[in-house]
């Protein structure tokens, strides 16, 4: 979810052959991204890096959460600016790499729940059917939904409020917190959504991608939180 685009003709200009283009190496480029998520998670815990990942993590969990906002912003930045092609794909894989970072120790708590990987598999299904509707949602009506821009900005801001308290004062985020920010996971995606289809350059599908990759996996996140609390 970002709106730093550059100032070239958005996609909606193009003609329908480069608009459908656009889109398809988008998506073609989302799914590249999740499959090589999958494959970095798998590495990690097979080569036994999440153990170490994981007893790092809660001792420095703020070092953690800051340096994973900050490469998101980084990457997502790069890959809006950048004209190289090889510095956009440096940035998405700079992205892919801190999110398999970050989600090792969710993933592990999720295994210890169960001694298997059945509530990983179930929320990644709820997930992929949800993203699914929700860009078929945007793309059959072909709605703007750039009004979400000030919902998706203070939305942000007080759910990483929200998260920096619970750390610093030790309090648990509950139920509640997973089921708003899932619902705002959602609203993300379609606006990714809709920026794919409306607002971005045709030469930015590496960063489209970026921001839409991005919004699946917090929703990934939050759902797979929502099981994993369940009794």
């Amino acid at each position: 979810m970002n709106d730093t685009v550059n100032y070239l003709a958005p996609v909606s200009e193009a003609s329908v052959e480069d608009r459908s283009t656009f889109i398809w190496r988008t998506y073609a480029h989302v799914a590249m991204g999740i499959l090589a998520f999958a494959a970095i998670e798998g590495y990690l815990f097979t080569s036994g890096a999440a153990e170490q990942i994981m007893a790092a993590m809660p001792n420095n969990w703020l070092l953690v959460l800051g340096a994973f906002i900050l490469v998101s912003w980084g990457a997502t930045y790069v890959a809006h600016r950048a004209q190289s092609t090889m510095a956009q794909y440096a940035a998405y894989a700079a992205l892919i790499v801190a999110e398999a970072i970050i989600f090792v120790p969710l993933l592990m708590m999720a295994m210890m729940k169960t001694g298997d990987t059945s509530i990983i598999e179930s929320a990644g299904g709820v997930t992929l059917l949800g993203s699914v509707g929700l860009v078929a949602t945007a793309m059959i009506t072909r709605k703007d939904f750039s009004f979400l821009r000030g919902m998706m900005i203070w939305g942000g801001i007080l759910a990483l409020v929200a998260i920096v308290s619970a750390v610093i004062f030790g309090f648990e985020l509950g139920t509640w917190f997973s089921v708003a920010m899932i619902g705002f996971a959602g609203a993300a995606v379609l606006y990714d959504t809709s920026n794919i289809m409306h607002h971005y350059p045709a030469d930015k599908h590496v960063a489209a991608a970026m921001n839409l990759f991005a919004s699946i996996a917090m929703m990934f996140w939050y759902i797979l939180r929502l099981f994993i609390s369940r009794d």
